[in-house]
């Protein structure tokens, strides 16, 4: 039998706010063990978050198909495989979650609990690669769905590993994660100021990746309906 909404909603909780505690804690860490080098941060908060989210995905696959992300939950309502009833509930987790698991990361390295980030994060260039990230990761998610394939969440983890240095922006490619790290003046945030431009760009590349794949799979919302059933399955 299919999860509860309360249960899948949760489980979207919890994953988020683990996927952005990962992702501020490993920045946190890798900041104060580099020495100053950049380079060595990066990679330190690279290797972190995407072994984090390969685990959160295999951890929370099953209950809530483990998006921790609102653009991919809202691709999935526009290709029928979640009711927007249900997207809003999972984007409502998602962001609360990442908002505590900013607050975890900030707790566990005795920072003040809120430190608005100034770590300025403009111009096209940025903005451009948040699109390109974003779309990047609905192509490597609409992939994995329409082949059905065990291997989305490391597909997925190593995507977002990559794209860390493939783009000039990091590759937040997750609204809820923005809000997040604009919630903290450390290695991974990025001022407020600069929050709505990454999400309209994050908008723009789900849409266009999903676009992309529904003239490329016709049978898109059938493959996003079996990902659903399939999960179901697996849950019983």
């Amino acid at each position: 039998m299919k999860a509860s909404l309360s249960r899948r909603v949760v489980a979207e909780f919890v994953g988020t706010g683990f996927l952005v505690a990962a992702v501020v804690g490993s920045g946190i860490m890798a900041e104060r063990l580099s020495g100053g080098n950049a380079a060595l941060a990066l990679l330190a908060n690279t290797i972190a978050t995407g072994a984090a989210l390969v685990a959160l995905i295999f951890a929370f696959e099953a209950v809530s198909g483990a998006h921790f992300n609102p653009v991919v939950s809202f691709a999935d309502a526009l290709e029928h495989g979640l009711p927007y009833r249900e997207a809003f509930a999972y984007a409502t987790a998602q962001l609360t979650g990442g908002v505590f698991g900013t607050l975890i990361a900030h707790l566990m390295f005795r920072l003040s609990l809120i430190s608005l980030s100034q770590h300025a994060r403009s111009g096209p260039a940025q903005i451009f690669s948040e699109f390109v990230a974003t779309f990047g990761l609905l192509c490597v998610i609409w992939g994995c769905a329409r082949s059905r394939s065990n291997a989305a969440a490391f597909a997925v983890g190593s995507y977002i590993a990559a794209a860390y240095w493939f783009t000039a922006s990091t590759s937040f490619a997750n609204p809820a994660v923005t809000i997040a790290r604009s919630l903290s003046d450390t290695f991974a945030g990025i001022r407020p100021a600069d929050v709505p431009y990454f999400f309209l760009a994050q908008i723009a590349g789900a849409g266009a990746a999903t676009i992309l794949f529904r003239w490329l799979v016709p049978s898109l919302p059938d493959v996003a309906r079996n990902v659903v059933a399939r999960e179901t399955e697996r849950v019983r």
